[in-house]
């Protein structure tokens, strides 16, 4: 559908009430008009934005296991984090791997760039590629206590089963690494 077709359901915001403004996210209410003329609300969470790195150090994905509060249980993940204001996902995304795992990428390459729940929040996530790593000085955040691990594609595949391993740019990242090996290139 082209996108003049398109404009005829946009919903245009009538207002805005904040909500929250956190250290990570604010979350906000709109009040939309509706392409029918009626009025609906919606929820908003405003996040600045993350990178991640799929890191393979020596034929194996670096990933982080830590707990996860929201969904109460532990969680295998790529290294990430939140962009700073006006920071550069790239560079953001080479001190997530240096700050969580200890190794420091030689180059990174973006694989892709995604909302993560464009359904009630603005994040957009850039995962990005690294096969040259190197020691680098691992530094979490105070609050952060993660177990580092060099994981095989198959050892993904069944933490994926196991539910171990269960966001999106984890699963995206392992799907993204099952083609590098396929073809040899991201």
């Amino acid at each position: 559908m082209a996108q003049d077709e398109l404009k005829q359901w946009r919903e245009e915001t009538v207002s805005t009430e904040s909500i929250f403004d956190g250290k990570i996210i604010s979350l906000q209410v709109d009040t939309v008009a509706l392409p029918d003329g009626k009025t609906a609300t919606r929820e908003i969470v405003k996040h600045p934005g993350a990178a991640a790195v799929m890191a393979l150090l020596d034929g194996k994905l670096l990933v982080v296991e830590q707990f996860r509060k929201p969904l109460e249980k532990f969680q295998i993940e790529i290294p990430a984090g939140k962009l700073d204001p006006g920071e550069d996902p790239a560079v953001a995304a080479a001190r997530e791997l240096e700050e969580e795992t200890g190794y420091r990428a030689e180059e990174l390459k973006l694989v892709s760039a995604f909302y993560t729940s464009p359904g009630f929040a603005d994040e957009k996530l850039y995962l990005y590629f690294a096969d040259k790593v190197v020691p680098g000085t691992l530094n979490p955040d105070e609050d952060e206590f993660l177990q580092i691990e060099a994981i095989t594609l198959e050892q993904a595949e069944a933490y994926i089963a196991e539910g171990r391993i269960s966001d999106a740019k984890t699963i995206l990242a392992v799907y993204a690494w099952k083609l590098y090996l396929a073809n040899g290139s991201i």
